[in-house]
């Protein structure tokens, strides 16, 4: 596997590609979940008793390339995501993997996430679409700690291009199974209400952004 040297296929490029390009149309497997405010979250069924996402929306006045920039810029999420409480870099044996630490509500404990992650700006008939590829591993240099959760099981694609104006067309695929003694039915909520609040958070966060620069 391509994933154990720190990259990604270039199929799996490919496939986020695809799905934008389709954008919303889904095998039969899929169910729609929920329409809200521009956005369409379809799920299916996991084989862990989880949900495994796929959105498809449109954020206005949020330009593709810094809407990319956004997501990639981990300094700048600690600002702006309230759900971080740790969030970093770090070289491990020759691949650069992120550390992050989400918040959770007492009494359940914080999850924390090793993984790697990767961006590409490809071209596809002429459109530039990017592409950011994340998933979970694990190296020896950050050890799980005794208070609080490990995520082994996370899994994240986003693809974005013009939406012929000033915004972006996105798509996005989501599985993460946050582990401990947590009911899948309220596991299943988060999901459902968390994934469109971080999308309208990032689009808050991409006019600040533009402000900056």
């Amino acid at each position: 596997m391509e994933h154990a040297c720190g990259g990604f296929s270039g199929e799996e490029f490919q496939k986020a590609c695809e799905e934008l390009q389709q954008f919303g149309r889904v095998g039969n497997d899929w169910q729609l979940l929920l329409e809200h405010e521009g956005f369409k979250i379809y799920r299916r069924l996991d084989e862990t008793g989880l949900y495994e996402y796929k959105v498809f929306g449109v954020l206005d006045n949020c330009p593709p390339a810094v809407l990319a920039d956004v997501y990639m810029d981990l300094d700048y999420r600690k600002q702006w995501d309230q759900f971080v409480k740790e969030l970093y870099e770090k070289e491990c044996n020759g691949k650069t993997v992120v550390y992050w630490q989400v918040k959770y509500p007492f009494p359940m404990s914080n999850r924390d996430y090793v993984y790697i992650r990767q961006r590409r700006d490809l071209d596809m008939d002429g459109q530039k679409i990017h592409v950011v590829l994340a998933q979970s591993t694990s190296v020896p240099q950050i050890p799980e700690r005794s208070d609080v959760v490990r995520v082994n099981q996370y899994k994240q694609s986003l693809a974005i291009e013009s939406d012929g104006k000033k915004g972006s067309k996105v798509f996005m695929y989501y599985f993460d199974n946050p582990g401990g003694q947590i009911p899948s039915w309220l596991i299943n909520w988060v999901a459902k209400n968390g994934v469109p609040n971080f999308l309208k958070d990032m689009a808050k966060a991409c006019q600040n952004y533009l402000k900056k620069t």
